[in-house]
């Protein structure tokens, strides 16, 4: 199967094939030797790896001819988009300026029918209901990150152990 792998190479543009062949198949091959014997479970692992291949030299002619199509590189790394991390806490921000925004504007409209200013619900328990759902979040991740520095499993510390070309024999 190899073999095949190394023939499907060919779809690739030469560039990219001169780029990173040597590099696909050093991976393809350990990725191999980690697939458990079953039956079941290789025959999902190169329709796997073979899907990849088509898609990846597809999108490589594609880049080619018209540029990267998703100028985010991580896109191509997964298969599903995450958000990085910060997202989650610069949305919360967004939605406490926008409610803050909402209050402003409905006191401005009371003010101006002349009614008493500040008979809505205040702004201020939302906000450290906020902070507090922040606290507790941010306790949660030094928890997890925590818990996986002391076992050592990082990425920090998977990063130590890769090993970035093939050793030679």
């Amino acid at each position: 199967m190899l073999t095949v792998y190394c023939w499907l190479l060919c779809l690739y543009p030469a560039s990219y094939r001169r780029d990173f062949a040597e590099e696909m198949t050093c991976v393809f091959r350990e990725a191999r030797s980690a697939v458990a014997p079953a039956l079941l479970a290789r025959i999902s692992f190169y329709r796997r790896e073979f899907c990849g291949i088509f898609s990846g030299a597809v999108s490589a002619h594609f880049d080619r001819l018209f540029g990267p199509a998703v100028p985010f590189p991580r896109f191509y790394m997964q298969r599903q988009f995450r958000f990085p991390c910060s997202t989650v806490f610069l949305m919360c921000v967004i939605l406490a300026g926008v409610v803050l925004v909402i209050n402003k504007a409905v006191d401005i409209v009371q003010q101006k029918e002349g009614l008493p200013v500040g008979t809505t619900a205040s702004w201020e328990p939302m906000l450290g209901a906020l902070l507090l759902i922040l606290a507790l979040v941010l306790a949660a991740v030094a928890a997890v990150w925590g818990a996986l520095f002391a076992i050592r499993r990082t990425g920090m510390h998977r990063l130590a152990n890769v090993q970035t070309r093939p050793e030679q024999e």
